[in-house]
């Protein structure tokens, strides 16, 4: 079957570029190949009853299918250049900013609405934040939650699912460069186009490696962030959350130099598994449905590590801490901080007896086991730090989940159409080690629809 454009994967890069070519011209012959399901069938197992724990599907319906790995996040888009992604460096700062405002205002007309748009203008936490040598970022955040980004999600396919050719359940094998375009097997057909857009996301990072290599597309290595997901009261950081919902705090430690940072805050929230090419890690979803909200909030601490000659697999690197938690305790482990700053693991009764209740299922465990003691030392000076700003923070019965990993890309080279060597050949998303969220990822995808589609 021949098309006009080929866009493999459906997460938020594939879903914006698709529905960009539909706004600006409808003639155009569209498909989308998607690994996943569609995001009716998008489903996991886990339901803490009898099955409590990652049990290995062919595929992970929690970071494939439509929607991408962002369809059951915290649902944050963030407007920003300061963090999520260096797209603002092909496109320029104003029209990074410009294209990430144009998919919030398509969120909001399928079915984000009534959602509040939170900023750190003119908040007096950022002078806070300076005094106790932490750094707020800026930024401009649009809080859907885990529940509304579904209904968004549920009305852009149900816009165009009439107008694209959807392929689920359809890993692509290979893209082959043709006299005309490009050729794509998948399941032993063959699919040609003239563009082709490739948004595989992170899930997607051994494929897009393999890609380029036989494609002689040139990569660079990119960093890996390892930490913890910090559990504590909501109350602790309510002064923050409810004013800026998302804090995005910076600090340099004092003893190694190394920067920690805040990630993905989720108020009332609850910490979940994340199944990254077989290895289980951590993350967290909030919602905006008061009575699926909880009594905690959590948030992730990490430390970015990036890697000279002769070593250049970040991403491995980051596997391997993963793999030993998960040979340790089964999956993720948990550990109060008390127990931690005491050398002492934690127990299934230390945990029951603490004066928060987790919302995650994990190993009560030793996280110096795990993580290299670099890392964890950065870590509990964040959490002193933080402690400053929001008492409470350090206090013995604070849950650290480890671990949490966040694996980028090898950064494709791309020119700045987001363009690779090959005339045609756009790749985008997260897959390109450029961007690092929903927003500059949907963004991403808007910019190359628009330059196929003037």
């Amino acid at each position: 079957m021949n098309f006009d454009v080929i866009i493999i994967g459906a997460g938020p890069g594939g879903i914006f570029a698709a529905y960009e070519l539909m706004q600006r011209q409808p003639t155009l012959k569209v498909a989308v190949f998607e690994a996943g399901h569609e995001l009716a069938k998008r489903r996991c197992p886990i339901d803490g009853d009898k099955i409590k724990s990652c049990i290995g599907c062919k595929t992970c319906s929690i970071m494939s299918g439509f929607g991408g790995a962002g369809a059951f996040s915290d649902g944050k888009y963030n407007i920003t250049n300061d963090f999520g992604g260096t797209l603002y460096e092909y496109v320029g700062k104003k029209k990074a900013l410009d294209l990430m405002r144009y998919v919030d205002d398509i969120n909001m007309r399928f079915g984000g609405e009534n959602t509040k748009l939170y900023t750190t203008n003119g908040t007096r936490f950022k002078t806070v934040c300076i005094q106790h040598d932490l750094h707020l970022l800026d930024a401009s955040v649009r809080h859907l939650g885990t529940d509304i980004n579904y209904v968004v999600l549920e009305n852009l396919y149900a816009h165009l699912q009439d107008k694209i050719t959807f392929f689920f359940d359809a890993p692509v094998q290979s893209v082959e460069v043709t006299e005309g375009g490009y050729a794509v097997k998948c399941k032993g057909d063959v699919y040609t186009c003239t563009d082709c857009i490739i948004s595989v996301g992170r899930s997607g990072s051994k494929w897009m490696e393999q890609v380029c290599k036989e494609l002689d597309i040139t990569t660079h290595s990119n960093r890996v962030d390892i930490g913890v997901r910090v559990e504590l009261p909501a109350a602790v950081f309510a002064h923050l959350t409810d004013e800026l919902y998302e804090s995005k705090i910076v600090y340099r430690t004092e003893k190694y130099g190394d920067k920690v940072r805040t990630f993905c805050m989720n108020p009332k929230g609850a910490v979940v598994n994340e199944n990254t090419n077989g290895i289980i890690t951590v993350n967290g979803h909030s919602y905006e449905d008061t009575a699926r909200q909880t009594q905690n909030t959590n948030f992730a601490l990490l430390v970015a590590k990036h890697f000279s000659e002769p070593f250049k697999d970040s991403n491995g690197y980051g596997e391997s801490i993963a793999r030993l938690s998960n040979m340790l305790g089964g999956g993720v482990i948990v550990q109060r901080f008390g127990d931690l700053i005491r050398g002492r693991r934690s127990t299934p009764n230390r945990i029951e007896e603490a004066f928060i209740t987790p919302t995650l299922n994990a190993t009560p465990g030793d996280l110096s086991l795990v993580l290299p003691k670099r890392i964890l030392d950065g870590i509990i000076e964040m959490i002193y730090a933080l402690d400053k700003v929001a008492p409470g923070t350090a206090n013995d019965d604070t849950l650290l989940y480890g671990v949490e990993v966040k694996f980028y890309n090898m950064e494709v080279e791309v020119n700045d159409k987001l363009e690779s060597r090959y005339k045609g050949l756009y790749i985008i998303g997260d897959g390109s080690g450029i961007t690092h969220s929903l927003s500059h990822a949907s963004a991403s995808g808007v910019y190359v629809a628009r330059n196929i589609a003037p």
